[in-house]
């Protein structure tokens, strides 16, 4: 599977951690930036970045951070076909995938350590949605919207 992951400074460290993380348990990651540190970035590029990414490729999923994690998640919203879930739990980052479909995580930085965003990373990939009646009306009602 692949995974797009991308960052602002606020969030750069921890999208690091992450990317090595998924690394090592045998997925595909494509960083898409910020590769270097620069305390002056913004996240809307990144999270734009990884947004179009995963709406372009069947299948793709993405994890974007920043600092509260609100932005990301607002900017990777934008993009027809994504929808990203700021998620603050495994438990959450499950239920969003199951029963909502997200494709793109949104993690923040300054509120979650880097094993609790380990956890939600895997149970957001670990977990399909689920495809039941209801929760794909539901999927179905806000594409419409786009």
């Amino acid at each position: 599977m692949r995974i797009y992951i991308g960052a602002d400074h606020r969030g750069f460290e921890l999208k690091n951690a992450l990317a090595d993380f998924l690394h090592e348990q045998k997925y595909e990651v494509i960083d898409k930036g910020n590769v270097i540190y620069d305390k002056d970035d913004d996240y809307p590029i990144f999270a734009d970045a990884v947004a179009h990414a995963v709406a372009q490729e069947s299948g793709a999923l993405g994890i974007v951070v920043c600092g509260s994690g609100v932005g990301v998640a607002i900017a990777a919203n934008k993009v027809d076909g994504v929808r990203a879930g700021l998620c603050q739990t495994p438990e959450q980052a499950a239920a969003a995938r199951r029963d909502d479909n997200i494709n793109v995580l949104a993690l923040a930085a300054d509120f979650v350590d880097e094993t609790a965003a380990r956890a939600m990373a895997e149970a957001f990939l670990k977990t399909p949605f689920d495809g039941a009646s209801r929760h794909q009306r539901r999927v179905d009602e806000i594409d419409r919207r786009s």
